[in-house]
């Protein structure tokens, strides 16, 4: 029996390579909407990592973007976004991931985040280091706000697209730079390996940060998070090198 981690990994390669070989083709959209964009390849990603998890730990749950699986009242819950960063790989920006996280209750216990164009696999266990491919990774040690560069991500309603405005002008009057990157579950895996040193946003669902979660602390950083009182099924992040006075 190969262990979660293990079986994580080999579905994100998977579905790393099914998303490679069709960046720059041409792509069946199943919805338009607003801000944002649903793919024909979103279902087919998070089909084959269902199919690699369940084909080994079969009484598992999968909650993922694109629907859920496997067995609904199970202990141990796959969180899964087959592409994170969708809108930048349907426009042919080759910034967007895999991420894949194991919960076990309220314990994020396993975590893999993928970048399939620059061949980066980042992964961690609970109480483990986090590693990108293969080597342990740390956050950053910078201090100073004015010295940091931060990630600050907007969502896809007026009511949080209106309350991130604020934050960002606050932020990039501060920091060295804020960068709006497109990709939340990469946000999180740069923040955790240093090249980010905070990424903030208002309303994200579990699948777009759970893997990424458990990279930064596994990274030696911090994560937080509180449900939106607007909309429950969404939360508002925090994730930082825990050493940044962040000042919102």
């Amino acid at each position: 029996m190969k262990t979660p981690l293990q079986t994580a990994i080999e579905a994100a390669l998977a579905a790393g390579d099914l998303l490679r070989q069709n960046f720059g083709g041409t792509l069946d959209v199943n919805a338009f909407e607003a801000h944002d964009i649903k793919l024909e390849l979103d279902v087919r990603s998070q089909d084959l990592i269902t199919q690699k998890l369940l084909a080994q730990f079969p009484d598992h749950a999968i909650l993922g973007e694109e629907g859920v699986a496997g067995c609904a009242d199970s202990p141990f819950q796959w969180v899964v976004d087959p592409i994170d960063g969708t809108v930048n790989y349907f426009y042919g920006v080759p910034h967007f991931c895999v991420s894949i996280a194991l919960k076990h209750g309220e314990d994020i216990v396993a975590g893999v985040i993928l970048d399939p164009m620059r061949n980066e696999l980042w992964a961690a266990e609970k109480g483990s280091p986090t590693t990108l491919n293969g080597k342990p990774v740390r956050v950053s040690q910078r201090t100073r706000l004015s010295d940091a560069i931060l990630s600050v991500g907007f969502s896809k309603t007026k009511a949080t697209i209106n309350a991130g405005m604020p934050l960002l002008e606050h932020y990039v009057q501060r920091a060295r730079k804020c960068r709006l990157m497109g990709s939340a579950a990469l946000d999180l895996a740069y923040v955790a390996c240093g090249r980010l040193d905070a990424y903030i946003e208002q309303a994200v669902s579990l699948w777009d940060v759970a893997a990424g979660k458990l990279l930064v602390e596994g990274a030696g950083g911090i994560f937080q998070s509180v449900p939106r009182e607007d909309n429950p099924q969404k939360i508002s992040v925090r994730a930082w090198n825990g050493v940044l006075e962040l000042e919102a």
